[in-house]
């Protein structure tokens, strides 16, 4: 379960809402948000050509505004991006971790250890102030 913030939980139910008026079994409580036309799971690998699909028509109209190509991705690289903007952003690694479904942060930690904020010169000038005090 990944906490939804109160903009985007509104879309998905507008969404929803729509869908359901496309046939019946969309419009039940229980519907998956975003099954397919019979209200079923989507089958992740043509879920995923279908993402790849909408990147090419989002390339097309890049182009044809003479703006540079968008970079390929994949579905779970938007998860790395996710990721990786709440640790650059400072968010706590056990927030993102747990965001993620790790069992563990160090797990996150060592898959997003070249985002998280390093600030060696900040610790060198503190160690120095704690020695030169002590």
């Amino acid at each position: 379960m990944v906490d939804l913030d109160a903009a985007t939980v509104a879309l998905l139910k507008a969404y929803k809402r729509e869908r359901g008026g496309m046939a019946l079994q969309l419009a039940r409580d229980d519907a998956l948000v975003f099954g397919d036309q019979e209200g079923n799971h989507r089958h992740p690998e043509r879920f995923s050509r279908g993402f790849q699909g909408q990147l090419g028509r989002c390339e097309r109209a890049f182009e044809k505004v003479g703006r540079e190509a968008l970079p390929r991705i994949r579905v779970h690289d938007l998860r790395h991006t996710h990721a990786t903007i709440l640790i650059a952003g400072g968010k706590p690694l056990k927030m993102v971790a747990e965001r993620l479904g790790h069992a563990d942060p160090a797990i996150t930690l060592r898959v997003y250890a070249h985002v998280i904020p390093g600030n060696q010169r900040e610790a060198a000038d503190w160690f120095a102030v704690l020695v030169a005090s002590a």
